[in-house]
């Protein structure tokens, strides 16, 4: 099977949601996903994200990510998700995507790429070992959540 990366625009967002949706369930959190088309919509010039599509423009995995600045190296990436469809696991998708927005990352001079990865999602601790990155067990989230967006 043929795929094809590319950076993911407007026409991509209800394929989106829909996978934003899936990547919730996998995650045993759906009622933390709160995003919607209209809110990609409202906000979409924060809106970073690469896609891997099939021949027939199904989207099967996506990643996200943004700029940002850490006071001790300077200008960073993070990489906010990475995933992959179930059945298109195992066939190179994870890896074209996080290939591409490491390659992004060093093309636009960040210091550095950070991402966070479930303690419990051993494949995906393996697959990023594999890669190269150093996986510390240090910090932990802290969300302050503000009243719902109204476009939800």
């Amino acid at each position: 099977m043929d795929f094809n990366l590319r950076k993911a625009d407007e026409s991509d967002f209800e394929q989106l949601i829909e996978l934003f949706n899936e990547f919730a369930l996998f995650e045993n959190l759906p009622d933390k996903m709160s995003n919607s088309v209209a809110k990609m919509i409202a906000e979409k010039e924060f809106f970073n994200c690469f896609v891997v599509e099939t021949d027939n423009r199904r989207i099967v995995g996506y990643v996200t990510y943004f700029f940002c600045y850490y006071t001790w190296i300077g200008k960073a990436m993070y990489m906010d998700d990475l995933y992959v469809k179930q059945d298109f696991r195992g066939l190179g998708v994870g890896t074209m995507l996080i290939e591409k927005v490491i390659s992004y990352a060093k093309e636009t001079k960040c210091n550095k790429l950070r991402w966070q990865v479930s303690n419990w999602n051993k494949p995906a601790i393996d697959f990023y070992k594999k890669m190269g990155a150093e996986i510390d067990n240090v910090e932990q989230n802290c969300d302050l959540f503000f009243n719902d967006y109204p476009l939800r």
